[in-house]
């Protein structure tokens, strides 16, 4: 708590210095609830990297608005050898932001970079052959083709090129590292330049004056792009009050804000709410690993304790719609099945507990005090429903990057939790299921739902993904590795005098194609 209010106390008379810039229509300003982490796309990362990043590097393709992947740097592609080679064609006339031509050559040497151990991409194992997906050779023919070549045909192989998290592969110049090989920032293709990064007050990036733009409208991370300001700046505020202070005096343009601060926000005449559904995931993660908890009757006590949706609508402002599923209640894979979950069931508990021979052990509840994430509420409302049954949690509140480092090694018993979006359902079930010995972060480590979800990267029948999913499903609500209350929320509040600001699927800042009024 002592570094928050220092925090708030920092930003404060930031916010009040730069209200002067507020007649300045050559600047947007977007408040982030944490300073991003690294400027490496995919390395060191969490979700305001990404938001800030994929703003300044492409990678050859890109998530669509409706969650479908489509191209960005290639043009395009074909698929031969059964499925094991990928030829990619390269859109012309793309240029890097120091002003040199993007060619294939560019696309190898990325590729080589993101592989090196030394740079400690976060997708290694993605593509390495540890998991579905073994890229064997990438080349380049010519400048506009590249060659990419699998061990064997998986589904995913282009949705795992797309993810943000993996900063979409970025194509990035040679001259992002110095003459040691050093990182100094990103030098990419994207409509913004990145800038300047003042550690722990903003970010900014500049139009990119020679960007080449997709024809067409914006279509989620492709599509046409414009930079129709001179400067987007994404400034830490940590401190929720603070962001509705800079919202309400200009000072900030447009801020994620939580459900609560969204209802105050709709009261100010100057300020408007975008809502949409996303494909985030918010609930409590449970550590099978633990000695307590890895009895599996006192993890299913644990969810017949919980109203799960008195959660999602206690925590959302009754805007949530709730569900225990790992996928989006948007996605054309939530069916009947998705729809069943936990049930809240106190005398299954009480039986539960006996059989499990809980004494009564402490129970601790990792949770963060992010302002636009529901972690610490859905926090508090678990443990106060585990008590009313006799189990004793508590709760321990840590700063986020601390949580995110205990969450990447496991080190935890239960946490409040928000998976970042995943459209498809393999990458939604691959970010939680996963070898444990191997990947601290996986929470789901039962070989067979290792086994189903890396079958579901090998599937491209309907039919049969949808009876893979299914199967997931119940046997994650028979073993409780964890627990799902609600789908995200792409709450995003912003001055009116902002146009074209759309909220969407995947949760991600977009001030391409976003200009602001004098």
């Amino acid at each position: 708590m002592k570094k928050l209010i220092t925090g708030a106390a920092v930003v404060l008379p930031m916010i009040v210095a730069l209200s002067g810039y507020a007649a300045d229509s050559s600047v947007i300003r977007f408040a982030l609830n944490q300073d991003i982490r690294s400027s490496q796309p995919g390395v060191n990362r969490d979700g305001n990297t990404d938001d800030v990043l994929m703003h300044v590097v492409e990678g050859l393709v890109g998530y669509r608005e409706d969650g479908t992947v489509g191209p960005m740097l290639a043009s395009s592609w074909q698929v031969s050898d059964e499925g094991k080679t990928y030829t990619f064609q390269l859109r012309d006339g793309v240029t890097f932001h120091n002003g040199k031509a993007m060619t294939a050559k560019d696309v190898v040497w990325s590729w080589q970079h993101w592989n090196d151990p030394k740079t400690q991409w976060r997708c290694v194992r993605e593509f390495d052959g540890s998991g579905l997906i073994d890229v064997t050779a990438v080349s380049a023919p010519d400048d506009h083709t590249v060659v990419m070549q699998l061990a064997k045909p998986v589904a995913l192989f282009l949705d795992t090129l797309a993810r943000t998290d993996c900063g979409a592969a970025a194509v990035i110049s040679s001259d992002s590292l110095d003459a040691d090989g050093k990182w100094l920032k990103p030098i990419g293709t994207g409509p913004f330049s990145f800038d300047n990064w003042k550690h722990g007050e903003y970010v900014s990036l500049k139009r990119f004056a020679a960007y080449a733009s997709l024809p067409g409208k914006p279509d989620g991370f492709v599509g046409g792009k414009q930079a129709l300001v001179d400067e987007v700046r994404f400034m830490a505020v940590p401190d929720a009050a603070t962001v509705k202070a800079g919202l309400s005096s200009a000072a900030v343009d447009l801020a994620q804000v939580s459900p609560i601060d969204a209802a105050d926000l709709k009261k100010d005449p100057n300020i408007a709410v975008e809502v949409a559904a996303n494909a985030q995931r918010h609930g409590i993660l449970i550590q099978t690993d633990d000695p307590l908890l890895k009895n599996v009757k006192l993890r299913q006590a644990i969810a017949s304790a919980m109203d799960t949706q008195q959660i999602a609508l206690g925590t959302s402002q009754g805007l949530a719609t709730a569900s225990n599923a790992n996928i989006s209640t948007s996605s054309a894979f939530y069916g009947e099945v998705e729809k069943q979950g936990f049930h809240y069931d106190p005398a299954r508990t009480a039986r539960l507990l006996k059989e499990a021979g809980y004494q009564g052990e402490t129970i601790e509840i990792i949770a963060n005090k992010r302002s636009t994430v529901p972690s610490f509420d859905m926090a508090i409302i678990a443990q106060a429903m585990l008590q009313a049954a006799g189990i004793n949690a508590k709760v321990t509140t840590m700063e986020w990057a601390t949580q995110l480092e205990r969450y990447q090694a496991g080190r935890y018993q239960m946490m409040a939790f928000t998976y970042s979006a995943r459209f498809n359902p393999a990458l939604a079930f691959e970010q939680i299921v996963g070898d444990k010995s191997k990947e601290k972060r996986k929470v789901w480590g039962d070989p067979e739902a290792i086994k189903l979800t890396d079958s579901l990267g090998y599937l491209d029948d309907q039919a049969e993904i949808q009876k893979t999913v299914d199967q997931l499903h119940k046997m994650m609500i028979d073993q409780v590795p964890l627990m799902f209350f609600y789908p995200g929320l792409d709450i995003v509040a912003h001055r009116k005098a902002i146009e074209g600001y759309r909220a969407w699927l995947a949760a991600s800042a977009r001030l391409w194609n976003v200009s602001l009024k004098s």
